[in-house]
């Protein structure tokens, strides 16, 4: 008896957490970010990933986000991710994806440099990538740039060379008016916890003083889905599964870099 306690308790705030999102519109204060007030503020915002896929698996509420609210979106992927061999048809997956989360495909730009190979064992130039960051940056007036934190959502180290080279670019190059966020790791347990993340991801965001770290929910889940599965090279079962389950295709948490 205690055990369908617990699981018919789960499924009422798995339904909850749904319903957060499909009513988000409707039902929730205005978000904030990227918010100027009143005079609405197009902004040029540069995505930066690591591997084709990782802009659908990681950050479709943070897309979603911006493309609704008519920002002006950028993705910079640094890899064709040719860790099997494939990495022209990841790449033509990863358009694909784009086209479906409404950002402009000259919009997108993927390298495919041999010192940014995609894999474990690869360690990625910091000083390469801030180089390649600051000219994408400077070449099409970014105004927001937007990465993984150093631990990289899934820990992969490409996504933490990301983010390092992020981080040098800030430091070294960068312009003052240039805003920077990391999207926020999280334990395992609420990683694979779906949409029940949301509750927590709030609660993290409002220990935070104002305007330090966003809490986005996604708010066109099935164009997040159908993105996912453009990368047809990479939508094996268990994907399904993680995409499902990830609290990342639910919501985004970013923290603003310092």
């Amino acid at each position: 008896m205690g055990w369908i306690l617990i699981i018919v308790s789960i499924l009422v705030v798995w339904v909850a957490s749904l319903c957060k999102i499909f009513l988000a519109p409707s039902s929730h204060s205005k978000p904030t970010f990227l918010d100027d007030g009143p005079a609405f503020r197009k902004r040029n915002v540069l995505l930066v990933v690591a591997h084709p896929d990782d802009e659908s698996m990681f950050f479709s509420p943070t897309i979603s986000y911006l493309t609704s609210r008519g920002h002006n979106l950028y993705l910079l992927c640094l890899s064709v991710g040719n860790a099997d061999g494939i990495g022209s048809i990841r790449k033509d997956e990863l358009y694909r994806a784009c086209a479906v989360h409404k950002v402009q495909l000259q919009q997108v730009k993927v390298f495919d440099h041999p010192d940014l190979q995609d894999g474990f064992g690869h360690v990625w130039n910091h000083d390469l990538l801030a180089k390649i960051i600051e000219e994408e940056a400077y070449s099409h007036g970014i105004d927001v740039l937007i990465t993984f934190d150093s631990y990289g959502v899934s820990g992969h180290c490409n996504h933490g060379d990301v983010h390092y080279g992020v981080r040098k670019f800030l430091h070294d190059s960068s312009p003052r008016n240039i805003e920077a966020w990391e999207l926020v790791s999280i334990n395992i347990l609420r990683k694979y916890s779906g949409p029940l993340d949301i509750w927590l991801s709030n609660l993290d965001s409002m220990r935070h003083p104002r305007g330090v770290m966003h809490c986005l929910l996604n708010e066109h889940l099935r164009k997040s889905f159908l993105a996912m599965a453009q990368h047809s090279s990479q939508w094996v079962w268990f994907r399904k599964l993680f995409v499902s389950f990830s609290s990342y295709t639910y919501v985004n948490t970013l923290r603003k870099m310092k």
